[in-house]
């Protein structure tokens, strides 16, 4: 619930100040650009941070009869207003260190001006600063309420830079720049509220008035300009203004503005006469000015532009999430009193609405009276039979924002009657916390209904795994359900054009398993155990296929079948060929650099990573494979590439399960003949790689749940979340 406030104050605010943060956002960036076009500009004195006061009006003296004033700017150039030996007025940069012009005074473009006018008040004079200064507070609270959400779904201050895993665009990078841009965003934010604030006098002013008592002011005993002490002791880049005398009476004197105070200045003795020091408002009128503007840094004005650059695409990313999240919105045809099927959904950014969605459907269509709902309005369902709960993890293993009232509302809300359920997870592997709130879910139903089918998992919204799923639920319930693909996978750009380098011929292997060596244009842009998304009918179908990366190239184990949409279609190219795929970041499955050994389980279609990997092996980590084929014959295919390995120290060991030769062997038994090797593995933070078929992987960890239990280990749960067992299966 804490979650859903945040989350709709941050909409709120963005929603009421959108229009306003648009065209801020717009001629910020246009006037970030306003400062680096000064600082670029020659007029800035090699020796500015070196030259005192003292020799500064010392050679402006030398040089010219009478000099009116001199300017520090933002940006350290030194404006002096002179009357020249011919008489003429002269303004302009000099070079303090000798007093020559070097530029004429910088004046601020039409364009500019528009701009700025534009930027502060939108032409609508004190009305229009009203609503800008507004919704630079607005924006304030809209950076602090994205901060909170952030902090809700990372757990703690500590690990709130954390990595993300990158599951949708909008969201990832919602996040991520959303991170990176805080802080300009807060002082942008602030900065923009308190000179808003001093436009409309709410500050109190400052009083530089000096109280000369000019009856006490001595001509003696008369100083050079060069040894007037104040004058020696201070920096030129102290400075912010310098006034002249206007005559040799002995009333008038220089005024010296520091960047903390102000004096007044015998111009005979070099007496202070006078000292102000400008109060906290002049200090923070002026930081506020430069930091908000970019005044006098070009680094800092990029960082400004960019900043607000970011605040666009938030208004983009945060807007199309909410029309994605409302566009999922759940519609039901029938009442929930009288449905016998009850989908429970659990979404975070809407991302699972469409799979119950597609399954609600698609029971009203096979004539069944199903009812979708959020979690967080569970409550008595009179007639209902089956409960189906599909519901992802937010953050760190907590509840989606639509199920945190869940777990309570199974406590107090009784059913008429026993219902059967099953729980569909959502997750990403990258996550330590893998699914951990369906599993909660799970485990707290089993307290108060009859368990219909074990919980299932779905690892990054495969839509292969949800297949499988309804496939063996709807024969266990009888209901013909038929999952419409094309509803819930969008077909992506295809941003990697490849070309095949080499590939084996399917008739030479026992197994029809053919290897496919592509060579992608960034070869940079991936690593062994990422994914390669390939689609073969030109639509929404897609094929994920695990990469190793070797020698720069892609290289695929891929199994072919005579009717299989992605099998025949890379299958179908020859040497030369290239075509468009999508390459996917897998960082759950990259090589874990920092184990101290690595145990690669995998069957012929797993096997592409762990070569890519053990190619990469140069700083020589034991790595141990256990392989699983079917005949020696089969092996034939990567045995030249996993001797190598061996050779070469890159693989330490090789333990071969053949299924159709005379001992059949499955990787599971070499697994359970060496139990005590496994157990050690885990107990000392090495790390298991299983990567193949789904039905390996379920094979494979019911062994490593028995090598735990006899060895009494923690729960397999445990190393996953540590990321000790790695999964890469389809």
């Amino acid at each position: 619930m804490t979650i859903s406030i945040w989350r709709y104050s941050h909409l709120a605010l963005a929603v009421s100040s959108f229009v306003f943060i648009l065209l801020a956002s717009i001629t910020g960036i246009i006037l970030a650009f306003q400062p680096i076009s000064e600082q670029i500009q020659p007029f800035k004195s090699a020796d500015f941070e070196t030259i005192t006061v003292a020799e500064t009006i010392s050679t402006l003296k030398q040089t010219y009869p009478e000099i009116i004033d001199v300017q520090i700017d933002a940006n350290s150039f030194v404006l002096a207003s002179v009357i020249t030996h011919e008489g003429d007025s002269k303004t302009g940069y000099i070079n303090p260190k000798n007093a020559q012009f070097i530029g004429s005074k910088l004046e601020v473009s039409p364009f500019f001006q528009w701009v700025t006018n534009f930027h502060r008040s939108l032409f609508l004079k004190s009305t229009g600063r009203f609503f800008v200064g507004l919704c630079s507070f607005l924006l304030f609270l809209i950076a602090v309420t994205g901060s909170i959400l952030i902090l809700k779904r990372q757990r703690s201050f500590k690990k709130f830079f954390s990595k993300i895993i990158n599951e949708n665009f909008n969201q990832y990078w919602h996040i991520v720049l959303g991170r990176l841009s805080l802080i300009p965003i807060i002082i942008i934010t602030i900065t923009g509220v308190y000179l808003s604030l001093e436009k409309f006098d709410f500050l109190p002013t400052s009083n530089t008035t000096h109280n000369i008592d000019f009856d006490a002011i001595s001509v003696t005993p008369e100083l050079n300009i060069e040894d007037f002490p104040v004058f020696k002791n201070t920096q030129l880049s102290e400075v912010r203004a310098i006034e002249f005398p206007f005559s040799d009476d002995v009333e008038d004197y220089y005024t010296l503005a520091l960047t903390n105070q102000e004096l007044v200045i015998n111009q005979f003795t070099g007496e202070i006469l006078s000292e102000i020091k400008y109060p906290l408002v002049a200090f923070y009128s002026e930081l506020s000015l430069n930091l908000h503007t970019g005044k006098g840094s070009i680094l800092w004005s990029v960082i400004l532009a960019l900043a607000t650059a970011n605040i666009l695409f938030f208004i983009y990313s945060g807007f199309a999430m909410t029309v994605k999240r409302r566009k999922s919105k759940l519609k039901n045809k029938y009442k929930k009193e009288v449905c016998e099927f009850v989908i429970l959904v659990g979404s975070e950014n809407g991302s699972t609405l469409p799979f119950a969605n597609v399954l609600h459907e698609q029971l009203l269509e096979a004539g069944k009276k199903s009812y979708i709902t959020e979690l967080n309005s569970y409550t008595t369902f009179n007639k209902a039979e089956h409960l189906i709960i599909l519901t992802a993890t937010y953050g760190q293993g907590d509840p989606p924002t639509n199920a945190t009232k869940f777990l309570e509302l199974l406590k107090t809300t009784q059913q008429p009657r026993t219902l059967q359920y099953s729980v569909v997870g959502f997750g990403s592997y990258a996550y330590a916390d893998f699914c951990k709130f369906a599993l909660d879910v799970d485990k707290a139903m089993q307290t108060k209904f009859k368990q219909f089918l074990p919980v299932f998992t779905i690892n990054d919204k495969s839509v292969d795994a949800f297949k499988q799923w309804t496939n063996s639920w709807t024969e266990k319930i009888h209901v013909p359900v038929q999952i419409a693909e094309e509803k819930l996978v969008a077909k992506p750009k295809l941003t990697n054009s490849l070309t095949v380098v080499h590939k084996t011929d399917v008739a030479d292997n026992p197994d029809q398993t053919f290897i496919l060596t592509l060579k992608a244009k960034q070869a940079k842009r991936f690593v062994s155990g990422d994914l390669l998304a390939v689609y073969p009918a030109n639509d929404y179908r897609e094929r994920l296929y695990s990469i190793g990366k070797v020698n720069g190239h892609i290289q695929l184990s891929v199994k072919y079948y005579d009717n299989g949409l992605g099998s025949n279609f890379l299958n179908g190219f020859s040497l030369g060929s290239t075509f468009k795929a999508r390459i996917i970041n897998n960082a759950a499955f990259h090589f874990p650099k920092k184990a101290p050994h690595v145990v690669m389980i995998a069957n012929g279609t797993g096997i592409a990573p762990f070569l890519g990997m053990l190619n990469a092996n140069t700083k020589l980590k034991t790595v141990h494979l256990y392989f699983g084929l079917r005949t020696s014959e089969s092996y034939k295919l990567y045995k030249s590439q996993i001797e190598g390995y061996l050779k070469t120290q890159k693989l330490a060991r090789l333990e071969l399960a053949l299924s159709r030769d005379t001992n059949n062997n499955y990787v599971q038994n070499l697994l359970l003949r060496d139990s005590e090797f496994m157990a050690a593995t885990l107990k000392n933070k090495g790390v298991l790689m299983l990567c193949g078929s789904l039905a390996m992987q379920n094979d494979v960890l019911k062994t490593l749940e028995l090598i735990c239990e006899k060895h009494q280990l923690e729960g397999l749960h445990i190393y996953k979340k540590n990321g000790q067992i790695q999964l890469d299966c389809y």
